[in-house]
């Protein structure tokens, strides 16, 4: 077996890692392409990014949709647990399995919150409150998952999910002896923990909005960072409420 230590990668190395990021955000802007480029785009054969962001009611339509959600948590969280996943592999000192095994359990939790999030996106599409796209058709939708992502700034669970991804050293230790594998798990639930409001509010800024996207990428980044981020969560709570407020007073 040949061991691949994530400290000791060379430059062909993170050329490939970026390379695949770049690539699902270049995926992303090409599902998120205005309607006259997405006819040029059947010309030149790029049709099957196309149909991905299109959410029809079926059992097709939920594969694709959840296919875009699993690309975009891909093209989110890679940047935001990169940091993780480098202390680990200082603590590890294994071979390339042990490191897949952690990258496997991580996955693993994304995957079910994109089918989790696809599924919440076909009903609210049916309900009649998302676009096809899945931008949001009510003030009042808007405002409770603004109102939603707000409050959750300020609990506790988000600031116990935010401290143990701000310290992956302590948090790997006190789990060390559960393996990889559930370490991976761990760290997904615990990465989850700390977005899955702000995923969530890709239904306010747009599903296919590569702005919103890359806001809340860098938000999600920063409030990861030990000495930047805990001067950020709070504040970021009471703009999410003020937002909420304003989408209730102009459109509802």
């Amino acid at each position: 077996m040949i061991a691949l230590r994530f400290r000791r990668m060379g430059g062909v190395h993170w050329l490939a890692l970026f390379g695949l990021i770049l690539g699902a955000w270049g995926m992303l802007y090409a599902m998120a392409l205005p309607a006259d480029l997405r006819i040029g785009a059947q010309i030149y054969g790029a049709d099957f990014l196309q149909s991905l962001c299109i959410l029809t009611p079926d059992a097709a339509g939920f594969l694709r949709i959840t296919a875009m959600w699993a690309l975009m948590s891909a093209a989110m969280m890679a940047p935001t647990v990169l940091p993780a996943f480098a202390t680990y592999d200082d603590l590890a000192h294994s071979a390339e399995t042990r490191f897949a095994a952690l990258a496997a359990g991580y996955l693993a939790v994304w995957l079910g919150f994109s089918v989790i999030a696809a599924g919440a996106q076909m009903v609210l599409f049916q309900a009649g409150v998302l676009s096809a796209f899945g931008d949001s058709r009510s003030g009042l939708l808007s405002a409770v998952l603004l109102a939603v992502a707000g409050a959750y700034q300020f609990s506790p669970l988000k600031e116990a999910c935010l401290s143990r991804c701000r310290r992956p050293l302590a948090f790997f230790m006190a789990h060390w002896d559960e393996g990889a594998l559930r370490n991976g798990v761990r760290l997904g639930l615990v990465c989850l923990g700390c977005c899955w409001a702000l995923m969530a509010l890709a239904f306010v800024g747009g599903v296919m909005n590569l702005a919103f996207m890359g806001l809340a990428t860098v938000i999600m980044v920063l409030e990861k960072l030990p000495d930047l981020g805990r001067w950020l969560t709070r504040p970021l709570g009471v703009a999410l409420l003020a937002g909420a407020g304003w989408m209730l007073v102009t459109t509802i």
